[in-house]
């Protein structure tokens, strides 16, 4: 999908035909539709397909007549009817008076833009395009971020009533978005890095401002990353503890179990044998089977103190 938008008396509208200072915006396009746009406006064609590929790394690439800009975006997915957290590369492609964005999904870093929310936007200020879509990135990753930690919390107050691998699962899959955000933010943040020398992107004195705002945003991400991605480590492996020390109590308890009822079981084993009744205690009393009975009981009872002050019970 390609649509086109301008700037038209301080408002953004869509319109059919590219003009002057618009803003191209490629939606999960087609091979015909990158094709037509790569030799409409002179384009590698490669640099285009570039945001579509999920393993593409973020970085610029400055040409003779446009640059490109290539980061990753935060994205939502679904896996067994529940929302997880991934990256999807972004790219923007600047030229002397267009800009264009390609991206796999409809992302809410675009459509903000596209529904006229952001304030001071306009669509032939590119630089300053660039670093509001930048910024706007960076709080689309604070966002995710303070969700996942919500997560996280609901979580591990299920993990204490009830210690399931679903929960466990959960975190895992939580600690892997956070690992995706943590590549994907660095990344970024080498790319802003090498924005501020790119001479192709003209630097503006009114500027100045939004970028270091963009930087403090990248950085608090990656800040809140880190530290969320620590606190979930250690809660899964804290858990896990838990669950093979709880383990461990059940087998213990089970082994010493055994043990207590082997002795019966030895003692109803020797007198079911096939062996005559000379010799065999109280083999010929009227009240012997109930002496055997309780003595086995008494055998097993003493066993059973001699475990407890061992604290095996």
């Amino acid at each position: 999908m390609v649509k086109i938008f301008r700037t038209i008396d301080n408002n953004v509208h869509q319109i059919n035909e590219a003009q002057e200072g618009s803003w191209i915006a490629l939606i999960d396009p087609t091979a015909t539709e990158i094709v037509e746009i790569a030799e409409k406006y002179d384009i590698d064609v490669d640099h285009l397909r570039a945001p579509l590929d999920e393993e593409e790394r973020s970085r610029i690439e400055v040409e003779d007549h446009y640059t490109l800009i290539l980061v990753d975006i935060p994205m939502i997915e679904e896996r067994n009817d529940k929302e997880w957290y991934g990256t999807i590369p972004m790219g923007i492609v600047v030229t002397d008076d267009k800009i264009f964005t390609v991206c796999l999904e409809d992302t809410p870093v675009l459509s903000s833009f596209m529904d006229g929310r952001v304030r001071n936007f306009f669509t032939y200020k590119r630089t300053r395009f660039i670093l509001q879509i930048l910024y706007r990135n960076a709080s689309l990753y604070l966002h995710y971020l303070r969700i996942i930690d919500k997560k996280s919390d609901e979580v591990e107050q299920k993990l204490h009533k009830s210690q399931r691998n679903q929960e466990l699962i959960e975190l895992l899959e939580l600690q892997k978005s956070l690992v995706y955000f943590t590549t994907s933010l660095r990344s970024n943040e080498v790319v802003l890095e090498k924005l501020l020398k790119v001479e192709n992107i003209k630097q503006y004195p009114e500027d100045t401002e939004l970028l270091e705002d963009v930087i403090i945003e990248n950085k608090q991400a990656i800040e809140m990353t880190n530290i969320y991605s620590g606190i979930l480590s250690g809660t899964t492996e804290a858990f896990a503890s838990i669950i093979s020390n709880n383990l461990n109590i059940v087998m213990k308890f089970l082994a010493t179990v055994t043990i207590v009822m082997s002795i019966p079981t030895m003692i109803f084993s020797a007198y079911g044998m096939n062996l005559k009744s000379v010799g065999m205690p109280f083999a010929d009393n009227p009240m012997g089977f109930l002496m055997v009975i309780l003595l086995s009981l008494v055998f097993s009872i003493l066993v059973a103190i001699v475990f407890r002050k061992k604290d095996l019970f």
